[in-house]
Parts: structure tokens; C-alpha cells; sequence
């Protein structure tokens, strides 16, 4: 058996082994759209995760992780999305600051933040975008100024997922007066629990309130609480987008499959799955799941390199698509039932909550148009999108 094999079986065992008791209830909750599901049990969960060393699985050894492989983190994340285990709440702390941090951060920043990310002892959210700044990232107008020992932080930050139950954000901000665009950016490390800062909850499609906007009127981080050198904060928020895209997505696949096995199931069920146009669609899309997983085995080879490249946006638009498609699908098989609720005074049941939820999908995390400049310009090497 090889190490990757091992490794699957070790992780599968674990996981049926821990998730029963008290955590068994917690399998399929929680996720997009259904971040509020059984919140404190599912940090509870995570916990239990770090005490037996299954957080950061990816992070070397000196930083608290496994040091797995890209295969073992593969494998990884294929048998928890497998095992229906419950949705993470330290994704962003441990998928995107994290490395982040080993990659730019001082050896003082690593000793203070990734411990703690490890034991999921403090929970992130990301500050990019804003109400003028969304997918065009380098418009941000949030400014910080360097007041003594301290970075003093106003302006706006939206879409800020999870923020509401977050201890830090990391911000990306104007530190430079008079620059513009990429230019004169940096990236902060800012606490969120202080009298200048304002989460308030934006409630969404789906009734739910899991992206927040988040004001800072003057909050306050140390000098020392900046990623790279001022200046850099671009370079930095790059590759964070990068290692977003990164090993978790496989398992992200996983559960797309559930939900097009669901949407099947139903339509063999009901009916539907007679229509011609219906059973075409279906096959579409158990194609293009096919596709998403091509793509992102094919993007693990930038990973290796280091980071994805800009070829992670021909994924991103890819899987975006095709899950908002999907959603569409689901309301056409279940017919008018789909435009019925469940109960008083909006329960939604998962196919509604699938078609609402995943017209975010080609918004968050650079929107489709985004991402088809990125692949026109950095991959295809077309001339740049002209701006006034």
C-alpha cells in the first residue's frame, strides 16, 4: 500500500471513528448558504479535529501541521467531503492566512497567529472587497495610516464572509496617500473585537446571514501586524487568491456530485427524468463535473509549483457556472413544488437553497467577468481591457 493509500485509510478511519456521539448529528451541516447550521458545534468539532492533530494537515511539521504531501492533502480533503463531515469553520484561517503567513509572514508573526489558527483558537475572515471595490480589487479605498506604534484603519470592507463570528480580518488597505490601484497597497493583520470596528450581518437570498459588511472608523493593529513590507500589500493578496484555489477544492467536487445525485434521484422520482430536455441537462451536467474535477487535478500542478497561476481562474469560471447551472436544473425538475416554501415563514429545503444560494457563485471570489479578463490577459496574453 502506498503512502497515499495509507494516509486515505488513516483519515477514513478516523473520521468514522469521531464522527459519532455528539458530532454524529453534525454530518452534512453547515457549508455555503448554511453557514448559521449548528455553528458552535461544528467549532466544538473542529477542536476535537486540532486535539487529535487533523487541522493544517498541509502546514509543515514546525508550524504545527502534518507536512502531507499534495496527494495526502488531496486524499484528505476527498474522505472528509466523503464522510459528510461537517463544513469548516477555520477555512479561511487555515486555507488562506495560513500559508499565506509561511509564505510572507516574520518568524514573530508565525509564532503569534499560526499556533492558534492551528488549534482553532481564533478565527479569520478576509477583507477585500468593497461597496466601489468588489472583483476590482486594486480600487480599494479602506486607508491606514501609521499613527506611532499603531496602524490607525478606516473605511469599508463588504461580502466579508463570516465576519460575525470572526476574531481577526486580514485588510487589504491604501497605506500609501496620493496611490492609486495596485500601487501603494498593504496587507494588515486587524483584531475585530475593539470600539472601531462595525460588523453588521447582510441577510442574503436564502434569509441567511453569513457575508457581513464591516466598518472601521479608526481601528487600531500593531506596526507590526503588516504582511510584507507597505507597499506590497498586492503581491501579498495574490497569492492568498491563489491558495484559495488550492488542494480543497477536490473536495469541493465531492459535494457537487451529492447535490447532482440528489437533483437525479429526484427526477427519476418525480417524473422529470422523462422529459428528453431534462435527461439531456442532466447528462450536461455530469459532464461538466467531470470537466471541474479535470481542471482542478490540472491546477494542482501550479500548486506544486508553489501557488496557482492565473490558469485557477478557467477553473473558478468553470465550476461557477456549472453550479449556478445546476441550481437551475434543480428548480426545473422539481416544477412548481420548486416555488413553494416549506414552512412559515421561509424554510427553504435544499434544492431551493441550492438555485438561490449558488447565484453567488460567479460573483464571490472574482466575478465571472473577472475572471475572463484574467484569462484573456495572463493566459491567452490579449491587449489589456481598456480604462478610462
Amino acid at each position: 500500500m502506498s503512502s497515499v493509500e495509507e494516509f486515505r485509510t488513516e483519515v477514513r478511519g478516523w473520521l468514522r471513528a469521531n464522527l459519532t456521539g455528539e458530532f454524529a448529528s453534525l454530518r452534512g451541516r453547515g457549508g455555503p448558504g448554511r453557514e448559521h447550521e449548528a455553528f458552535a458545534e461544528r467549532l466544538a468539532w473542529e477542536r476535537h479535529m486540532a486535539a487529535e492533530g487533523w487541522t493544517c494537515v498541509g502546514w509543515p511539521k514546525k508550524y504545527g501541521g502534518r507536512g502531507a504531501t499534495l496527494e495526502q492533502q488531496v486524499a484528505f480533503h476527498e474522505e472528509y467531503a466523503l464522510a459528510d463531515a461537517p463544513a469548516r469553520v477555520n477555512h479561511i484561517g487555515e486555507q488562506l492566512l495560513g500559508p499565506t503567513l509561511i509564505a510572507f509572514g516574520t518568524p514573530e508573526q508565525c509564532e503569534r497567529f499560526l499556533p492558534r489558527i492551528v488549534a482553532v483558537e481564533e478565527l479569520w475572515c478576509q477583507g477585500y472587497s468593497e461597496p466601489d471595490a468588489g472583483s476590482d480589487l486594486a480600487n480599494v479605498r479602506t486607508r491606514a495610516e501609521l499613527d506611532g506604534e499603531e496602524w490607525a484603519v478606516t473605511g469599508q470592507k463588504i461580502w466579508t464572509s463570516l465576519a460575525h463570528e470572526s476574531d481577526w480580518c486580514f485588510v487589504v488597505a491604501r497605506t500609501e496617500s496620493g496611490s492609486s490601484r495596485h500601487q501603494g497597497l498593504s496587507y494588515l493583520l486587524v483584531p475585530l473585537d475593539q470600539p472601531g470596528v462595525e460588523v453588521r450581518p447582510i441577510t442574503q437570498l436564502t434569509g441567511t446571514c453569513e457575508f457581513n459588511e464591516v466598518f472601521f472608523d479608526g481601528a487600531r493593529t500593531r506596526a507590526s501586524h503588516i504582511v510584507g513590507a507597505p507597499g506590497e500589500g498586492w503581491k501579498v493578496a495574490m497569492a492568498t487568491l491563489g491558495f484559495e484555489r488550492g488542494v480543497s477544492t477536490l473536495g469541493q467536487q465531492v459535494g457537487f456530485r451529492r447535490e447532482l445525485e440528489a437533483v437525479i434521484e429526484l427526477a427519476k422520482r418525480n417524473g422529470a427524468a422523462e422529459d428528453p430536455l431534462i435527461r439531456d441537462r442532466i447528462a450536461q451536467a455530469w459532464i461538466g463535473l467531470e470537466i471541474i474535477r479535470g481542471n482542478a487535478l490540472r491546477m494542482l500542478d501550479g500548486v506544486a509549483a508553489g501557488a496557482p497561476g492565473p490558469e485557477a481562474s478557467i477553473g473558478k469560471i468553470f465550476w461557477a457556472t456549472w453550479h449556478r447551472e445546476l441550481g437551475e436544473l434543480a428548480m426545473d425538475v422539481c416544477g412548481a413544488d420548486g416555488m413553494l416554501a416549506a414552512g412559515e415563514p421561509y424554510d427553504l429545503d435544499d434544492f431551493q437553497r441550492l438555485f438561490l444560494f449558488s447565484r453567488s457563485d460567479t460573483i464571490y471570489a472574482g466575478s465571472n467577468e473577472i475572471q475572463r479578463n484574467i484569462i484573456a490577459e495572463r493566459v491567452l496574453g490579449l491587449p489589456k481591457e481598456v480604462r478610462p
